[in-house]
């Protein structure tokens, strides 16, 4: 069983949850931007959440099947065509061998999630198969997806008929994140919060920012009021995760994304909730960024009630 890719799309790359326990090394995390939008994806064909997605970046590619397969697309609409005919999101399509997946214009977010049942077949690196593209290493021979290449699929794990017994409960899951995408992003403060000025702080709670063209997987670069230290600071390099918020001496802030670095030696003013990590990786250029400071209770219970709904729905 396999997959021809008839066109590339802009960056359409293998990702799984990451290579963990090789930070103290200098190795990334890597892996998916929009955890939810995988799981989700994964859940609906009936894979364990381990499992490899084709994370699709705005502009996606053109798939042929070569053999009959079960499919979901979450996450961002880039309006998926099957065959011609709208493709249905949030809920498992079975795919006729020969037949096209093709993706056209942007409709909302910026990440789609492609899953089929029984996975895609790729080398692992360091336990993990996801792209590290300035590495070189993981996904298709340490590259995005290329015209040409030939994607294998591995055996399902499920019984047929088992993912479209999901509950509807999942299915709408990803929706309702996408309805909510401009609401604001949760964070708790950061290590060196107290550090900045009381006009920043309040600034950063109260004004809107924006998603610069210069963000990408590493990193999201934002503008918007100046974040200011009360007094200039020398800080050691220390460990750093997905969704610090640092503000080098510009004053703007940058949020570390999935490629993000092992360190970082700038302030932190708060640290992006993983609940709403999702929503702010399906945030293009351009767009209005808002931030609500949160406690770390109410961080941890949002992310525990997430995992409960998992929970009931995943393939172990």
């Amino acid at each position: 069983m396999s997959i021809e890719v008839i066109k590339s799309g802009a960056l359409t790359t293998l990702q799984d949850l990451g290579r963990t326990g090789f930070q103290q090394y200098g190795v990334p995390v890597n892996g998916i931007m929009d955890e939810r939008a995988h799981r989700i994806a994964n859940a609906l064909v009936g894979n364990p959440r381990s499992y490899a997605t084709l994370e699709i970046t705005l502009m996606g590619p053109t798939l042929r099947f070569q053999a009959d397969a079960v499919i979901a697309i979450t996450g961002g609409d880039l309006d998926a065509k099957l065959d011609g005919e709208p493709c249905l999101l949030s809920q498992p399509v079975s795919v006729k061998a020969g037949s096209e997946l093709a993706f056209g214009k942007r409709r909302a977010g910026v990440r789609a999630y492609l899953a089929v049942r029984g996975g895609f077949v790729a080398t692992p690196v360091m336990h993990s198969v996801s792209l590290f593209a300035r590495g070189g290493y993981g996904g298709f021979s340490g590259r995005p997806l290329a015209k040409g290449d030939v994607i294998a699929i591995g055996e399902p794990r499920v019984e047929a008929g088992a993912a479209q017994r999901t509950p509807r409960r999942l299915r709408s899951f990803d929706g309702a994140v996408q309805q909510g995408a401009n609401a604001l992003i949760r964070v708790t403060a950061g290590r060196e919060w107290r550090f900045f000025s009381e006009d920043a702080r309040r600034a950063f709670q109260e004004t809107e920012f924006k998603l610069t063209p210069q963000s990408d997987r590493m990193g999201f670069r934002i503008e918007g009021a100046t974040l200011a230290l009360t007094e200039p600071r020398q800080m050691d390099s220390e460990a750093v995760a997905f969704g610090t918020i640092q503000v080098p001496p510009d004053g703007n802030p940058i949020v570390l994304m999935a490629d993000r670095q092992t360190t970082g030696g700038y302030p932190k003013i708060a640290q992006v909730c993983a609940v709403d990590l999702p929503r702010l990786a399906q945030k293009m250029p351009g767009e209005v960024i808002r931030f609500s400071v949160i406690d770390l209770d109410t961080a941890q219970r949002l992310l525990l009630s997430q995992e409960d709904t998992f929970a009931a729905m995943e393939v172990s």
